[in-house]
């Protein structure tokens, strides 16, 4: 099944795009699952009818859905929610301690399990995803790092720990008591285990780069051109390829003359400057004098989008991480387009390599062939890391 991320800035037009990409597919002769993952749902708002939580036809070929968080939640972190809340609720009130038990983009990352089971049902031969705001999206990605820190390093230790306590605490001496009211349970840790299997379901599937692909939403303004760069970086970052930038909102050529000439001209600069900094194929929407909602106008924008193309073909082949030799050395490459050397920490700790880009950091498993190995060198060219290790 082919997947299609669609990410931007909030109010850049992801879920109008990203519905018209859908409806393109289907014309294309696709059968097509269009998920929102955005807690703020808005697929409803932009067919101009209501979409919930359970998929629901929205034309031929084509099946929407917004994805219930809530209930994806009780699904896989009930019995650790269940733990946490016993934790919690002598320290604060009951409304705190509901936020405190989600921790950021573990909504998101759940809510991509529709997309497993989209796959799994073998019903879709494409999955467009109206992802949330950049932000959420990003914080979605580095979950499953913080996640894989906890269960290489502390939950083995924990559920022995906890095995161990278990029969003292639920003695006659101590049963009944805070301390063994908050041990956690066996079936706390089977909820973790199983929660680490369906976070790493979904990262196997976003870093397939032969059917998932990123689709940046940008619209010519500077303040969302900046944001997209660093999200194309952070992209290539985690391991996700980006196949494509769609400009939205692109002012029609007759409306350059007059009160708009000012804003042409900007818009003209911002074009050219998304032009130069995303080496991937471009689409344009243009910028419609009514709103685009419903079923026939989102079809039309996915013409004046893709013209005759179908939107499920791979635009680029990329893979943001790559790994050849250079005579009898290793030279790893990684997609960083957008970033100057000077945002770049780079460190080897012998299995993993561990690089940050800005303030987003990123552990990276090293293959056995070269893990342990010293960098001999490593340089940033034309968009790439390059980082060669010794023999």
């Amino acid at each position: 099944m082919r997947i299609l991320l669609h990410m931007g800035k909030g109010g850049v037009g992801k879920t109008t795009l990203s519905l018209a990409t859908a409806l393109g597919c289907a014309h294309a002769g696709h059968r097509v699952v269009v998920l929102s993952t955005d807690s703020a749902h808005s697929l409803g708002d932009a067919l101009g009818r209501p979409v919930g939580p359970k998929p629901v036809e929205i034309a031929e070929r084509v099946v929407a859905r917004e994805v219930g968080v809530f209930e994806e939640l009780a699904q896989s972190w009930s019995e650790i929610q269940n733990w946490l809340r016993e934790l919690l609720r002598d320290e604060a009130d009951e409304m705190v301690v509901e936020e405190l038990l989600v921790f950021p983009g573990l909504e998101e990352l759940l809510a991509l399990r529709a997309v497993c089971e989209a796959d799994a049902s073998g019903e879709f031969d494409v999955c467009v995803v109206d992802c949330a705001p950049t932000g959420s999206a990003l914080r979605m990605l580095r979950f499953p790092d913080v996640l894989e820190i906890f269960m290489d390093h502390f939950f083995e230790f924990e559920r022995k720990g906890a095995q161990l306590l278990r029969p003292l605490l639920n003695g006659p001496l101590l049963s009944g008591t805070k301390a063994g009211r908050l041990l956690p349970s066996e079936e706390f840790f089977c909820a973790v285990e199983r929660l680490y299997r369906e976070v790493s379901d979904v990262r196997k599937i976003l870093m397939d780069n032969t059917r998932t692909s990123a689709r940046l939403v940008v619209n010519p303004a500077q303040v969302v051109i900046a944001e997209t760069r660093r999200t194309y970086a952070y992209l290539g970052l985690y391991g996700v390829a980006t196949d494509a930038v769609l400009i939205n909102r692109v002012l029609p050529r007759h409306a350059a003359d007059g009160y708009f000439a000012r804003w042409a001209e900007r818009e003209a600069a911002g074009l050219a400057e998304i032009a130069s900094s995303f080496p991937i194929p471009q689409f344009t929407a243009p910028l419609h004098n009514r709103e685009i909602i419903g079923v026939p106008a989102l079809e039309q924008l996915a013409v004046e989008v893709y013209a005759a193309r179908d939107p499920a073909e791979v635009m680029t082949h990329a893979r943001p991480f790559r790994m050849r030799k250079v005579g009898r050395q290793t030279l790893l490459e990684i997609d960083l387009h957008g970033i100057d050397k000077d945002e770049i920490e780079l460190l080897s700790t012998g299995s993993e390599l561990l690089l940050r880009v800005r303030d987003v950091a990123r552990r990276i498993s090293l293959p056995s062939s070269i893990a342990g190995l010293p960098i001999a060198r490593s340089h940033l060219s034309q968009g790439v890391l390059h980082v060669l290790f010794s023999e």
